[in-house]
């Protein structure tokens, strides 16, 4: 069995789901930083183009989870989970869609087991 490199807690499913009845499709972009930061940014999916540089890791709540590939080379050892926190300061301070819902997604990662690392899918 393959192993998963995402992960999605219950509580961010709960915002994702939320946000795909207000939204419709979602696609989610793990940035390399600058203007968006690191955080993982949630968008409409017709309102983000997927740039050619960036790697497929997968999907959460079936959503395309996309990441930098200059951030892979930091991640590619780790398994990633998607959370929320609520982030009422940032009301506005982010392109991404739960900001307006007073949240933020984060991701907090893991380096795999040997195990895991032995069964890791190529992306």
């Amino acid at each position: 069995m393959a192993t998963e490199r995402l992960a999605v807690t219950p509580a961010a499913a709960e915002v994702i789901e939320k946000l795909k009845e207000e939204n419709g499709e979602l696609v989610f972009n793990q940035s390399g930083g600058c203007c968006d930061g690191t955080a993982p940014m949630c968008y409409a999916k017709s309102d983000f183009y997927v740039p050619s540089r960036n790697i497929r890791m997968g999907e959460i709540c079936g959503c395309e989870f996309f990441i930098d590939k200059d951030q892979f080379e930091y991640f590619k050892h780790s398994h990633l989970t998607i959370d929320v926190k609520e982030e009422k300061a940032a009301f506005g301070n982010s392109f991404s869609l739960e900001i307006d819902l007073g949240y933020q997604f984060i991701s907090k990662s893991r380096i795999f087991t040997d195990e895991e690392y032995k069964n890791l899918d190529d992306v």
